[in-house]
């Protein structure tokens, strides 16, 4: 099973940004693993694993109609009746290419459709999210060329800029200096501060507010043991996972408090 174990934390990233919290996407990770231990014959090859897990994953996903996990309140129940006015699939096939890169064969295939009925998915769920919330966007990031690379990618797209800070201390003077729509953050910071002490500091300022965090070891945040994000894109990124991921979580306000 180890062929599987590799996979499961970005099961987990994947089935987070769909629901836009951990619980639920822990639980729809969970149900694949359960589904495996029930039937051992649908245990994949090692060749075909990671298509395969993200395509079982899909068919509980759709069986169980609730892209949003039924106790969430507020934003995220807004966001679901939101969600399903969208073109059925489109946000999944955009989620597979960009975040998890996938190529446009692999999704057609987790998600059973043409290869070109998969490249006009994303291509309408890039528009559809593009088109569907526009904010203000924290940066915390210690390094400037990355942080001049977020910035660029964050205007580019009709977003605004809040602020972008280095460090803790100057996260929490900008990011309480009025309320960011988003806070996009790097988990270790110039002066050896956390980037998650920050965004739990400005949690605690204004109540929900949706964050992505960048790392370049997602695992160390997707092990499920306690509270994590929602949304968590890797070092390097592209520009699409970054959109992707800010379109998802401009959805979203249920971010937890994270321990450090």
């Amino acid at each position: 099973m180890d062929h599987i174990a590799t996979h499961i934390p970005y099961l987990r990233r994947y089935g987070r940004a769909l629901a836009g919290n951990q619980s639920a996407g822990d639980a729809y990770a969970a149900a694949v693993l359960e589904a495996m231990i029930a039937d051992p014959d649908s245990i994949p090859e090692a060749g075909a694993a990671k298509v395969a897990l993200y395509r079982m994953f899909h068919t509980i996903w759709h069986s169980s109609g609730a892209p949003v996990d039924e106790e969430e309140k507020g934003i995220a129940v807004r966001a679901q009746k939101h969600l399903s006015k969208l073109a059925l699939n489109s946000r999944e096939a955009l989620l597979l290419h960009a975040l998890e890169e996938f190529t446009t064969e692999e999704v057609a295939e987790i998600i059973g459709v043409s290869q070109s009925e998969a490249e006009e998915l994303i291509r309408i769920g890039q528009n559809e999210l593009a088109a569907a919330a526009r904010g203000s966007v924290l940066i915390i990031e210690d390094e400037p060329i990355i942080a001049m690379d977020l910035e660029g990618i964050v205007s580019d797209a009709g977003h605004r800029v809040f602020g972008v800070a280095q460090t803790r201390a100057e996260a929490v003077d900008i990011g309480t200096d009025g309320k960011p729509d988003l806070v996009l953050a790097d988990i270790q910071l110039a002066d050896d501060s956390s980037g998650i002490d920050a965004v739990n500091d400005l949690l605690k300022a204004h109540g929900d507010v949706p964050v992505i965090f960048i790392t370049a070891f997602p695992e160390r945040l997707l092990t499920g043991e306690k509270p994590e994000p929602a949304f968590l894109i890797t070092k390097p990124f592209r520009p699409e996972q970054v959109l992707s991921a800010i379109s998802q979580a401009l959805f979203f306000s249920s971010t937890q408090t994270l321990k450090s």
